[in-house]
C-alpha cells in the first residue's frame, strides 16, 4: 500500500527531471560551488555544537497532517524574529506540493539572516543538494526512509564538498546504523512517522542510545512544550546530550517568539 511518504518521493523525483531539463547539472554545480566560496564551512554544526540546547525553527506554510498552518505568510519576518529570539537555526521548508513552499522562500531567508539555515526538502536525488547550496542554505536534511545507502553515502559527500552540513533523518536502528555507516555527523530522530503522521515523542527517547556520542543528536517534530523537552532529557535522551531539537508548528503558532524560546530552553536547568 503506498503512503503519502511516497506521493511525496514520487512528486520529489518528478521535480528534480524537470529542474534537470531547465538546468544541467554541470552548470548548477558551478553555481554552488561559487556560491560557498568565502563561506564559513559546516556553520549549522558549529551552530548546533555551542553550549546547551541548541533550538532550529521551521518556516513553514502548511503540512499534509495539519493543512495550512499560516495563512498569511512573512516568511521573512518570521525568519528575522527567530533569530532575533536566539534560535540557532532556521529550517525552511521548500516542497512545494504537500507543504506549499518555495526554494524562492530560502533564497531570500538565507540572504536575510545570520544564522544557518536549513533546506528542509525530500531529497531524492545528488541534485538537490547542489541546489540547496545554490539556494543559499548551510544544511539539507537527508531522509534514510526515502534514500538508498549509495544515495544517502553521494550525498553527504557532496555535502563535505560544499562545506554544507546534513542533518540525516532516521526512524529506526536500523535507519540510524545506515546513517553512521554512511558517515552522518548529524542524526535525527522523527518523532513523527512519515508513512502515517503520526507523532511518538518516546521515538527519540527509545532510540537515542543507538547514536554515538561523536555525532550530534537532534530531535525533530513532535517537541511543542517545555515539559516535552524536559522529558526527552530525563527518559533515555538524557544518557546522553540532547544537542537540538527541531520546532516545527508550535514555533509557527508562537506569537511571542524569545518567550516561547526561552521556555523551551528553560527546561534543561530542571531536568535531573
Amino acid at each position: 500500500m503506498s503512503t503519502i511518504l511516497d506521493a511525496i518521493a514520487a512528486h520529489a523525483h518528478e521535480r528534480v527531471q524537470a529542474a534537470a531539463a531547465a538546468l544541467p547539472f554541470a552548470e548548477l554545480e558551478a553555481l554552488a560551488l561559487s556560491r560557498r566560496e568565502g563561506k564559513l564551512q559546516f556553520a549549522f554544526e558549529r551552530a548546533l555544537r555551542a553550549p546547551g540546547l541548541s533550538l532550529v525553527c521551521e518556516v513553514k506554510k502548511a503540512s499534509p497532517s495539519k493543512g495550512v498552518i499560516a495563512g498569511d505568510f512573512p516568511y521573512l519576518q518570521i525568519a528575522k524574529e527567530y533569530e532575533k529570539a536566539g534560535a540557532q537555526a532556521v529550517s525552511v521548508l521548500t516542497e512545494p506540493k504537500y507543504f506549499l513552499g518555495s526554494d524562492e522562500y530560502l533564497r531570500e531567508i538565507a540572504a536575510a539572516i545570520k544564522i544557518p539555515t536549513l533546506r528542509k526538502d525530500f531529497v531524492v536525488d545528488r541534485r538537490q543538494v547542489y541546489e540547496a547550496a545554490a539556494l543559499g542554505a548551510e544544511a539539507v536534511l537527508l531522509i534514510c526512509a526515502i534514500l538508498d545507502r549509495n544515495t544517502l553515502a553521494q550525498c553527504l559527500r557532496d555535502c563535505d564538498r560544499l562545506g554544507i552540513s546534513a542533518l540525516v533523518e532516521t526512524r529506526s536502528e536500523v535507519e540510524i546504523q545506515v546513517a553512521v555507516d554512511a558517515g552522518a555527523r548529524v542524526i535525527g530522530v522523527n518523532n513523527r512517522d512519515l508513512r502515517t503522521f503520526q507523532v511518538d515523542l518516546e521515538a527519540s527517547a527509545r532510540l537515542r542510545r543507538f547514536i554515538p556520542d561523536s555525532a550530534l543528536f537532534v530531535s525533530e517534530s513532535g517537541v511543542k512544550t517545555r515539559a516535552d523537552i524536559r522529558a526527552l532529557i530525563e527518559h533515555g535522551a538524557g544518557e546522553h546530550a540532547l544537542d537540538a531539537a527541531l520546532i516545527g508548528e508550535s514555533c509557527m503558532r508562537s506569537s511571542d517568539k524569545a518567550r516561547y524560546l526561552a521556555e523551551l530552553r528553560s527546561a534543561e536547568g530542571n531536568a535531573e
